[in-house]
């Protein structure tokens, strides 16, 4: 494989056969100290330090770090300049990312810098993002992946002269930086939402009557027995179930379309439930079911609850509000998987007061107490929390100017969600193309 020309076509013939060290220099990272995690290389640290997982979940930019070296964990490393394209090559193969400002990073990352005139870092980006699946594949069988220097740099390319490289760069980081952008207003949006729901509901400064925060305005507060914690007077306290209309129960059916299972849906899994909050791209599986479980179809207002799954470190019972605006991101009907449930409250104006709650139940790691056991696999005792843990409910007219103005948010995020999975498909489809020479870029 190390001499294989990952790009032949009768297409860019006339490109340039290099092998990859011809494009420019490939340094390994440095981290000489054992043990890497010793408290003695971050202690008052200012020298941004990355790792592998860091590149793997960047986008085209690697623009924030964990960890800050100190003046001796930076003795025993290296400051790399910014837009140093970052190669992993050990547990995360061939991912790639360029530093935005200056970073250190360790052995299990190289660092790639163009040779002037011959080509660019972006462009190696777009290279390596083309061929990640064949390295992947060639590292995969060791005791532990991983690729070495020796093996990158001669690996082997049809090159373009370094003005269609430009070309085919700007065209590709074009789609990725809006893909960018896109998630950074999301972030934005996500933060003002839970701001003001934390102001409204945990600080209990909701607009009063007269329109002023309703407790640092001298609004009445009583101490309520049951969640031993005050509250503001009038709020209902009770069992989250007292909410709760119906469920509906998941389905797996068919990866094909077999005998009786003919309705063609996207299933929701655990896995995706992030993706829908707003965290990672959308990759529900497709599946075929019974035409008499179409009673499973999510509905807006739905919420999907993970039930069964969850890790040592994290819980079950996560949780992705459904609305229309979700639902249009998919082109087919939607469902959640079996390992999932489907809710849906009595009132719908408590829609995303709801969400936000039960996500701070999740964050702050009270589903644990509510897990079974069976054959492995940890299971929420769905029926056991929301029949035995209370919580506070606003009036309904609180919840209503709540749900009005995020509502707004949500809508807005879930159209730049969709965007960036339309950009993200558009992005793969053109990189084989422009790469191949299939497709060129205009002037």
């Amino acid at each position: 494989m190390k001499y294989m020309i990952f790009n032949q076509s009768k297409l860019n013939k006339q490109w340039e056969i290099k092998a990859l060290s011809e494009l420019g220099d490939f340094t390994r990272g440095k981290s000489r100290h054992r043990p890497r995690n010793d408290p003695k290389l971050f202690q008052n640290g200012i020298y941004p330090f990355i790792q592998t997982g860091d590149i793997k979940e960047a986008d085209l930019y690697l623009e924030h770090h964990t960890e800050n070296y100190n003046e001796f964990g930076l003795k025993q490393s290296k400051l790399w300049k910014e837009n140093t394209l970052c190669i992993t090559i050990a547990a995360n193969i061939a991912e790639t990312a360029l530093l935005k400002y200056p970073m250190c990073f360790p052995d299990s990352v190289v660092g790639f810098t163009a040779y002037e005139g011959v080509s660019s870092e972006l462009f190696m980006h777009y290279i390596f993002t083309f061929i990640k699946k064949s390295i992947q594949s060639a590292a995969s069988g060791s005791i532990q992946d991983n690729i070495n220097i020796d093996f990158l740099t001669k690996l082997k390319f049809r090159i373009p002269s370094k003005t269609e490289q430009d070309k085919i760069a700007a065209v590709l980081s074009a789609l990725d930086k809006k893909i960018a952008l896109n998630k950074q207003i999301n972030a934005r949006l996500e933060e003002m939402a839970k701001t003001l729901y934390d102001y409204w509901f945990v600080q209990f400064d909701f607009p009063d009557a007269n329109g002023k925060p309703y407790k640092s305005s001298g609004g009445e507060i009583v101490f309520d027995e049951t969640l031993k914690r005050e509250i503001p007077k009038g709020w209902e306290v009770k069992q989250i179930s007292h909410w709760i209309k119906a469920d509906k129960s998941g389905d797996w059916g068919k990866e094909q379309q077999e005998g009786n299972y003919t309705v063609k849906v996207n299933c929701v899994r655990g896995a995706d439930i992030n993706a829908i909050n707003l965290q990672g791209n959308i990759e529900t599986p497709i599946r075929f079911i019974l035409a008499k479980n179409e009673h499973k179809f999510l509905s807006p207002f739905d919420f999907i609850v993970e039930i069964s799954g969850g890790s040592p470190t994290q819980s079950t019972g996560r949780l992705a509000p459904i609305s229309q605006y979700v639902l249009d991101r998919f082109d087919l009907p939607l469902i959640c998987s079996n390992f999932c449930k489907a809710i849906s409250l009595k009132d719908t104006s408590y829609f995303y007061q709801f969400a936000f709650m039960w996500s701070d139940i999740y964050k702050n790691n009270i589903l644990f107490g509510w897990e079974g056991k069976t054959s492995g696999i940890k299971n929420l005792l769905f029926d056991n929390f929301v029949n035995g843990y209370f919580e506070c409910f606003p009036p309904k007219e609180i919840a209503e100017q709540f749900f009005k103005i995020i509502d707004k948010n949500h809508q807005e995020q879930q159209l730049l969600l969709k965007q960036n999975y339309q950009l993200t498909q558009l992005r793969d489809f053109l990189l084989p193309m422009l790469m191949n020479g299939q497709v060129s870029v205009a002037e």
